[in-house]
């Protein structure tokens, strides 16, 4: 039986994890936006690039190609979301391996 702080610390994990994709989806829809030049003054486009530079701003300006700015844009922000689902992904582990296990274990 997994004790209690083992389950609160998965659903935390959990949560962990979730909130860095949903972010990392949101940055991937912008660096689509990018991509195919959408409106930047569409309410969506305004969102996502919002969510971008408040989560995603340390990769602004990390690849810029000078021939079409729009490609180093839309890599800058793949980018950001790949680091925040790998982020995500990893602490979530920590949280998990660091929680307590609920039982004993028997001797093989």
């Amino acid at each position: 039986m997994q004790s209690s702080v083992a389950r609160v610390l998965g659903i935390v994990a959990a949560v962990v994890r979730g909130v860095a994709a949903a972010i990392a989806a949101v940055i991937l829809v912008y660096a689509i936006f990018l991509l195919f030049e959408a409106n930047p003054n569409n309410g969506l486009v305004t969102f996502t690039r919002s969510i971008y530079e408040d989560f995603g701003g340390f990769t602004k300006d990390l690849f810029a190609t000078s021939s079409n700015p729009k490609y180093g844009q839309t890599i800058n922000a793949g980018l950001a979301a790949v680091i925040w689902v790998v982020a995500g992904s990893l602490v979530s582990k920590l949280i998990v391996r660091f929680a307590p296990t609920g039982g004993t274990r028997s001797k093989v």
